[in-house]
């Protein structure tokens, strides 16, 4: 298990990049109301065939060069066993993949979320030439943050510029 659920999302998020995904959504719900978190992660990446969906949940298994083992998916999933939650994996050959999990938020094996500001800056800077989509829901509070729409406003500026670094840590600490 990792000590955070953004560890886990950073973790996923890497593994759409190497997958060539050009789009990545990140969604995190968190519902006191129905005592549940959910994470859905979906990019446009190559895609995975029945084979490889059914060998990621294996974490002796990797396509990483160098490594030996993939714990990523297989320690997602079973957080979100653990916290008795669910998880479910689609993926379409050429069309992407998208991970979704369920955690109970009182279970007392439920990691903490984590410092999700600072997950969207490292995923954002780090990934100049990705898109990203996130929307944090917490209740009845609501935060997007769409990278598209911001590139197309920065006309040209690169989005790991370090005062459009300084405008993004504004806005996710005044909407989040």
């Amino acid at each position: 298990m990792m000590d955070e659920i953004a560890s886990h999302i950073i973790d996923i998020v890497a593994n759409s990049v190497s997958a060539k995904a050009t789009h990545i959504s990140v969604d995190i719900t968190q519902n006191t109301e129905k005592n549940l978190l959910t994470l859905r992660i979906k990019d446009n990446g190559v895609g995975m065939d029945e084979t490889t969906k059914q060998k990621v949940l294996d974490p002796f298994y990797t396509t990483k060069k160098g490594k030996k083992v993939g714990l990523g998916i297989p320690l997602l999933k079973g957080t979100a066993e653990t916290t008795n939650g669910t998880f479910c994996l689609s993926s379409i050959t050429g069309q992407g993949t998208e991970i979704f999990a369920t955690f109970d938020l009182s279970h007392p094996d439920l990691p903490p979320l984590g410092n999700i500001r600072d997950t969207i800056l490292v995923l954002v800077v780090g990934n100049p030439d990705t898109d990203f989509c996130f929307c944090i829901k917490a209740d009845a509070k609501e935060f997007t943050l769409d990278t598209k729409e911001i590139k197309n406003l920065l006309d040209g500026v690169p989005i790991n510029h370090p005062e459009v670094i300084t405008f993004l840590t504004k806005c996710i600490d005044e909407n989040m």
